[in-house]
């Protein structure tokens, strides 16, 4: 009894000193501010520093002041529910794909909403019927990267920060290890080639990327895109082939229908060019372009720009399409004659994955992996446009399939730091300063901002060993280039480690519900499909068994 009399004392001491001495309703109303929602004025001469602003904002729309409109939606929703909820589809998967929005954060969606027009929009994905959330952490790390959650999502398996197709048992720049084909790690591509179907990948990064390399590659090191960058870190690539050799020789990598994306410099050596003039990286003077012209037959297509693309013809067996020297150009740097969209990449995927998958089906990786790099330079406005054009991307593979036979998954690997904070009106700009409240220094603060990055250096003063604010009324926000504020300053922003949202439309999809670890994602889709090792198909998966 003295003991826990003891123990309540030195709790009490730890609450009283570790609270404001104010008191509870008063912490309470500082918390958590009120506003009034009607009424008519200036929301910005309403604006207040106080930690209480009574601030003036008018209701979007007149019938949004009334009850029944809002019990209106309530009931659309709930007949949308029922309707797409009562009856589970339970076909087999004969198409899957799986869309990755790389660093795709529920933020970013959330801002993305109001960049396509309001609070109350929705993206392509949002409508899917089943939403679930997914554990990100490598086997060795609270926040991931691209590279273990790659091996996650496409195969089944957690492993280590930095390593691609391959399980923890290898470190980060093991060459050893990554040679031990024990250690290797299957992608559902690999499954599904297994099975006889059609495959293909299609990215806005290099194909020898962190994401897109989890399709065909296993590497210790997410950075060895070319024999380059092995040598120097003092390993051999006869013993560790890099991504893009991978890409072009390795089982999976060979079978693929369907290459595009960016990293022309990849595959060519130091002693050439491309057509952008531009070198190439490689040290052992292979031209891999060329190889892989040479290993498929006449009616492979390789092509650089968006006329030639989609200028190819309908008997197209197989493309690889390079559209950059590494990555290609962000939506809003990108030239509409040279660089197609990903939603034209997709288009072009599909059909030529349909005509080759002869009644078996595909599966089809689409990776919009310019939403991070967007991010970890704290350029909200690009990351946001990325995320919109992914969602393009989505609809268009959604509204030219069938809910009957194909399964689609749209999720993120990582999350971000950004966050969407602050008292604004509805639809005030989500690239602009908040409108209903001026920060203690009297200085107006960014709705959507960065626990770290390079933005604060571009959003800080130091004038005589002071640190203070820019006045962001003074600065062109909406301009591409602008770096959203960051708290810590680092030279790239982090990712952040909370969970991402996985939406699924089609046969299983209900298997995506719930909170679940990444590496299940597979599963679920190889399951979906007849692909996993579960007996519930005959006829060499092309039938489900009754269960």
């Amino acid at each position: 009894m003295k003991l826990q009399f003891l123990i309540f004392l030195g709790l009490s001491a730890l609450v009283i000193g570790g609270v404001p001495t104010e008191k509870s309703h008063d912490a309470e109303r500082r918390m958590h501010p009120v506003f009034s929602l009607m009424g008519s004025g200036s929301a910005f001469n309403g604006r207040s520093k106080r930690a209480m602003p009574q601030i003036v904002f008018d209701a979007l729309r007149a019938e949004e002041r009334y009850a029944e409109y809002w019990q209106g939606l309530a009931s659309q929703t709930l007949d949308q529910q029922l309707d797409s909820k009562m009856r589970l589809n339970t076909q087999l998967a004969r198409n899957v794909m799986l869309f990755i929005g790389d660093g795709m954060s529920i933020p970013t969606i959330t801002a993305g909403r109001v960049y396509l027009g309001g609070e109350e929009k929705q993206f392509a994905f949002e409508k899917f019927p089943y939403v679930g959330l997914s554990k990100t952490y490598c086997a060795n790390m609270q926040v991931a990267d691209s590279a273990c959650t790659a091996t996650a999502y496409l195969g089944g398996v957690k492993a280590n920060y930095g390593t691609i197709g391959v399980s923890a048992a290898v470190q980060f720049k093991d060459c050893q290890a990554q040679a031990q084909t024990a250690h290797h790690v299957s992608s559902i591509a690999a499954w599904a080639q297994k099975q006889g179907m059609a495959t293909g990948l299609v990215t806005t990064t290099s194909v020898t990327h962190a994401s897109p390399a989890g399709v065909y590659a296993h590497l210790a090191n997410r950075n060895w895109e070319n024999d380059a960058e092995v040598v120097k870190d003092n390993g051999d690539p006869d013993l560790c082939p890099d991504a893009a050799v991978q890409l072009i020789n390795s089982p999976v990598g060979q079978k693929l229908n369907v290459i595009m994306g960016g990293g022309r410099e990849n595959f060519l050596p130091k002693s050439a060019t491309d057509s952008s003039g531009a070198p190439g990286r490689r040290l052992d003077g292979r031209n891999l372009i060329e190889e892989w012209k040479s290993q498929h037959t006449n009616s492979a297509r390789y092509v650089e720009n968006r006329r030639e693309l989609l200028s190819m013809s309908n008997h197209t067996s197989r493309v690889l399409g390079l559209f950059a020297p590494y990555h290609m150009a962000y939506h809003l740097d990108a030239s509409p004659e040279e660089q197609p969209s990903l939603e034209e990449m997709v288009q072009t995927a599909m059909d030529i994955l349909e005509r080759q998958s002869a009644g078996r089906g595909y599966f089809l990786f689409v990776e919009g992996g310019r939403i991070d790099h967007g991010h970890h330079d704290t350029l909200a406005l690009r990351a946001i446009d990325e995320t919109a054009e992914f969602d393009k991307a989505v609809r268009f593979a959604r509204s030219h399939t069938s809910t009957d036979d194909t399964l689609i998954v749209v999720s993120s690997d990582h999350s971000h730091t950004m966050s969407l904070a602050g008292y604004s009106s509805r639809k005030n700009d989500i690239f602009g300063i908040n409108d209903g409240q001026l920060a203690a220094d009297d200085l107006p603060y960014a709705t959507l901002s960065y626990a770290n990055g390079p933005g604060y250096d571009s959003n800080y003063l130091r004038e005589g060993g002071a640190v203070r604010r820019k006045n962001l009324r003074a600065i062109n926000m909406k301009n591409k280039d602008f770096m959203f504020p960051s708290t810590v300053p680092l030279e790239s922003e982090t990712h952040g480690g909370d969970d991402v949202a996985v939406f699924a439309s089609g046969p299983y999809a209900q298997l995506f519900t719930g909170v679940y670890e990444q590496h299940f994602i597979p599963h679920a889709l190889g399951y979906a499909s007849c692909l996993s090792d579960r007996n519930m198909c005959v006829d060499g998966g092309m039938v489900r068994r009754p269960r």
